[in-house]
């Protein structure tokens, strides 16, 4: 609800701070005291275009903010909002502080809970918070979709609108997919030929992970055979073959070592030194031997080990790569070749959307037969309240436009149409004529539907045009009952209404050398009766205007 309005230097208002209740409060004053202003104000600090004209004379800048305490229903909500966008949360994270200035250059600023914020950011809050009525003001009820989730959430099926916003989703997604098929037509075809082409000749190659090191290797090995048996035999014949060899000499040196180790025991460790060394040379001869032995030297094979690289190379020229990745190409290849063959599987894809377009119907004709329901039902419910309100013979018919393909919303277009008395034509709400008509209009869907309206402030402006006696005290009682659920504002000439306030604001002006000022007073319970006797008798206020006022007052 709205806790605190604020104003400093708007139009002719210097300062005011405005602490308002829960229930509803009734906005009176004598005609030009300023009482629009303060809607003017409000809708400002909810987003509508500033203008330099509503700064106060002789003033450089207004300023306007609203503290609003959030209900605890959707403190949730408006916390994660106030996340995702960037703002901060206060302490208890249950207000929300608006904020708007308007320069005398005409440039205006706005701030949710202190941080500066984009006007589409405040309206968007705004939209959430405040509903204003009345024939001069921006009305959430106008837009098409405002009606539609009115009627949504009157019938208490907002999970399966969800459930076929979804639906559509998904199924706009696998459209897309299959235009896209469609359409690539033979680009897609070049390519995936491409792709099969490249993939059966690497599929043919074979090339395996690290075969490419291994295989340079043995080439390494198989070229340079004769060097590496001259260069084995050589190193047996220095190390055992030969006269004077290193193991004949190790030998000799081992003997006379462990004979000198008899006579000085500090030489024993350098005897099995040698001796070690001996047994080392031996093993690297018996080594030497059996690698000559087993050494597989074929030319036929070096042939193939030279085809099987260059294969590999020339497979690696060819596409661009080293041959060391030519394993990872052909697991690419194959991997795009099997995905643009999926993707290129229109007929799966055709199937696919037919599937989801019939899981998405079956819901969205559901929903339809709830909404036909409903708006029936509302639409009864609104046109017996309009016969109470001056509008006679009138009627709300709520209509289900079909969509030719469905939307995320469903499979029709949600109208609300108005006849505003007998033998007229039902026509948009947007286009009705009068604007009491039309507040008045919203004042009785609102009643009907306060139990499912996410609105938790509505303000009413002009209800009462062209009305009076007991229509008057209907718009009264209807007022006083939406306060039960609502916070509500009504400005009002009409004492009917005025009296059957919970709380009474009185907004008046006076003239200060050549300043005019505009102020706001609640009022008590005297103060109440003579300003309910002025909306009853005009200037002059006699015991029985007083009087009547008093019984007035006492009726509620």
């Amino acid at each position: 609800m709205l806790q605190t309005l604020s104003l400093r230097d708007f139009v002719i208002v210097d300062q005011l701070e405005l602490d308002l209740s829960s229930g509803f409060t009734v906005l009176t004053g004598e005609t030009g005291a300023g009482k629009s202003i303060l809607l003017d104000a409000l809708s400002l600090v909810l987003g509508e275009r500033a203008d330099s004209s509503q700064i106060r004379e002789g003033c450089n800048r207004a300023e306007i903010s609203a503290l609003f305490r959030i209900d605890p229903q959707l403190i949730q909500h408006f916390n994660q909002w106030l996340d995702e966008q960037g703002f901060p949360i206060d302490d208890e994270g249950q207000t929300l502080l608006l904020k708007r200035t308007v320069e005398s250059n005409g440039r205006s600023r706005a701030f949710v809970n202190g941080s500066v914020a984009t006007l589409a950011q405040l309206r968007e809050a705004g939209d959430q918070l405040v509903d204003i009525h009345g024939q001069h003001a921006h009305q959430l009820l106008l837009k098409g979709g405002a009606q539609r989730e009115l009627l949504d959430r009157h019938a208490n099926h907002m999970d399966l609108v969800a459930e076929v916003s979804q639906l559509f989703k998904t199924l706009n997604e696998s459209r897309r997919k299959l235009e896209q098929a469609e359409n690539a037509g033979q680009d897609i075809e070049r390519e995936r030929e491409r792709l099969e082409w490249q993939q059966e000749e690497l599929s043919e190659l074979s090339p395996q992970e690290g075969e490419w090191a291994a295989i340079q290797g043995e080439h390494a090995r198989l070229a340079n055979g004769a060097k590496i048996i001259s260069g084995c035999q050589e190193a047996i014949d220095v190390l055992s073959d030969a006269d004077n060899s290193v193991e004949s000499i190790l030998s000799k040196a081992s003997t006379n070592m462990s004979a000198l180790a008899e006579h000085d025991a500090t030489l024993s460790a350098i005897s099995e030194a040698l001796e070690s060394a001996q047994i080392q040379i031996d093993e690297a001869v018996h080594s030497l031997n059996r690698y000559l032995q087993k050494l597989d030297l074929d030319p036929a094979h070096l042939s193939e080990v030279e085809e099987r690289m260059q294969a590999l190379h020339g497979a690696a020229r060819k596409y661009r790569t080293e041959a060391d990745d030519l394993p990872k190409l052909l697991l690419d290849t194959t991997e795009r070749l099997e995905a643009l063959t999926a993707s290129q599987n229109i007929e799966a894809l055709r199937e696919k959307v037919k599937q989801e377009e019939l899981a998405y119907l079956k819901q969205a004709k559901q929903l339809t037969q709830k909404r036909n329901k409903a708006a029936l039902d509302l639409g009864k419910q609104v046109t017996a309240a309009m016969q109470d309100l001056s509008m006679a013979g009138g009627q709300l018919e709520i209509a289900l436009q079909p969509l030719n393909e469905g939307g995320a919303h469903g499979l029709e277009q949600i109208e609300f149409l108005v006849a505003g008395h007998a033998g007229s034509t039902p026509r948009s709400l947007a286009k009705v004529a009068s604007g009491g008509e039309l507040a008045r209009i919203s004042l009785a869907i609102s009643v009907i539907t306060s139990k499912a309206a996410f609105t938790p402030t509505l303000i009413f402006d002009e209800v009462d045009a062209g009305i009076g006696g007991a229509v008057a005290e209907t718009v009264g009682k209807l007022l006083r009952q939406l306060g039960e659920s609502h916070q509500i504002l009504c400005v009002t000439h009409l004492p009917q209404v005025a009296a059957q306030g919970n709380h009474h604001l009185k907004v008046s002006k006076s003239q200060e050398g050549d300043t005019t000022l505009s102020q706001v007073m609640p009022l008590g319970r005297s103060e109440r009766v003579e300003e309910v006797a002025r909306m009853l008798g005009g200037a002059t206020i006699t015991d029985t205007t007083r009087r009547h006022a008093r019984e007035l007052l006492e009726q509620h």
